[in-house]
């Protein structure tokens, strides 16, 4: 895994601070620079049969067969939870949204792990998948980026193994209620990168990420694997750009495409609103960084160049528990503070990395649990997020809206809601005290 392109770059950013903004760039081989001292994956339980998270998924119920067969029809996904429009005054869901660039499951079987810890705490996370981790190295030429030659791309190909791990893992995901969204392909960063990309190129890398999809099963020979259990071209309805950079024409094709969503930037920690054109901006919500004097965009690789600097192999290793407990906390904090104020939905980005000894893992791991304990906490995809936003009473959304970083609605949720209830001598707003410096992470 090659980080060495990485700088960290500082100057104006979408919240008017110095920034870091984060991506992976990773290779066919395990990445990372030690083994995880997390938790072991363990079975769980599925339909009452114990059952490894990486046993093949159900072909019943599948729809029809697309193409070469890589993919099917759409049919309603299972396992998502049900989406009821808020009553007056009922105090709203804590929402998290659980996202990873790139989801490759590389030889590490991050993905596996993941799913099992989504599984016990009842959660539903959103997959960026990279569509040439679904091509083998060999087979790297039939990838036509923009304004480049043929096979080229800023990360590594994946080995023939590894492609045959994310595409099972993906399938098997999806059933499971996670979402598959896309991270493009190539990740290509910097001026000549995807910030220089207009409407058409984003639209050709964003055909090559479904080509890839939906043609697995011809450009790998795999006649073994079940298909995917959806039609990508309706499953796709959001992603996140490398490096969130390129974001801007990037959202004027999505809504040329139909997309819902994107979440290419960073933004306060806030109930979402729509953007210009109608997609919602479901960027990454700024987290207090505990022991430091400002806020940080939720992501692993943010953590880490906070931490010890760019290189992943870097710093001390008697460090790792601290610095694995910050990364931690920032996010538990992050969800407490909203969870006692606003409700905005957090949402959190990761890569299957195994940065600095695989703290950040670790870190992720501990606070998926950590929030499944948590009293109306809900760990969603942002396409349901999406849904449940929509199900609401326009009114009652603008009201969530309206609601500052840690500001608490005056009178509490029963009087903010509910317009029958007694307006009289309303509670003060009660925000959370939070530092509005921030801090982020760019690897251009």
């Amino acid at each position: 895994m090659n980080v060495s392109r990485r700088t960290v770059v500082t100057g104006a950013a979408a919240l008017g601070a110095a920034t870091l903004a984060a991506c992976s760039g990773r290779t066919g081989s395990s990445p990372g620079s030690g083994a995880s001292t997390g938790p072991a994956p363990t079975a769980t339980l599925v339909g009452g049969t114990e059952t490894s998270a990486a046993s093949p998924s159900p072909s019943s119920g599948l729809g029809a067969p697309i193409g070469d067969g890589s993919t099917t029809e759409q049919r309603p996904q299972p396992g998502l939870p049900t989406i009821t429009r808020l009553k007056p005054g009922e105090t709203p869901p804590q929402f998290v949204v659980i996202s990873w660039d790139g989801a490759g499951n590389l030889a590490s079987d991050q993905l596996t792990r993941f799913r099992k810890a989504a599984q016990r705490n009842h959660a539903q996370m959103t997959l960026f998948l990279t569509g040439i981790y679904f091509v083998p190295e060999e087979k790297a030429g039939l990838y036509q980026p923009p304004r480049r030659k043929a096979g080229a791309s800023d990360i590594g190909w994946l080995t023939k193994q590894s492609c045959r791990r994310t595409i099972q893992g993906i399938g098997e995901a999806w059933h499971e209620g996670h979402e598959i969204g896309t991270h493009f392909n190539g990740h290509f960063c910097g001026p000549k990168g995807g910030s220089s990309w207009s409407v058409q190129d984003w639209k050709q890398e964003i055909d090559e990420a479904k080509k890839f999809v939906k043609t697995w099963r011809t450009v790998t020979g795999f006649a073994d694997l079940p298909p995917l259990p959806f039609d990508y071209d309706k499953e796709l309805v959001g992603g996140r750009t490398p490096c969130l950079e390129g974001y801007a024409n990037l959202r004027r094709a999505a809504t040329e495409l139909g997309w819902r969503y994107d979440s290419s930037h960073s933004r306060q920690h806030v109930w979402p609103t729509r953007l210009p054109g109608g997609l919602w901006d479901l960027s990454m919500t700024m987290a207090p960084f505990p022991g430091r004097s400002f806020q940080t965009i939720p992501m692993d690789y943010n953590y880490m160049v906070n931490q010890i600097g760019p290189n992943p192999g870097g710093g001390n290793p008697a460090d790792r528990p601290r610095f694995q407990a910050q990364h931690r906390d920032s996010l538990v904090q992050g969800v407490q503070r909203s969870h006692r104020s606003n409700r905005a939905p957090f949402i959190i980005g990761n890569h299957f990395e195994q940065w600095n000894g695989g703290i950040h893992m670790n870190a992720v791991e501990q606070a998926m649990d950590a929030f499944s304990a948590m009293p109306g906490v809900q760990m969603v995809t942002m396409r349901w997020l999406c849904d449940w936003m929509e199900a609401q009473d326009p009114q009652v959304l603008r009201k969530l809206q309206s609601l500052g970083v840690g500001e608490a609605p005056k009178g509490g949720w029963k009087v903010y809601l509910d317009p029958a209830a007694p307006t009289s001598s309303p509670a003060a707003p009660t925000p959370t005290s939070t530092s509005t410096s921030t801090s982020t992470a760019k690897n251009p």
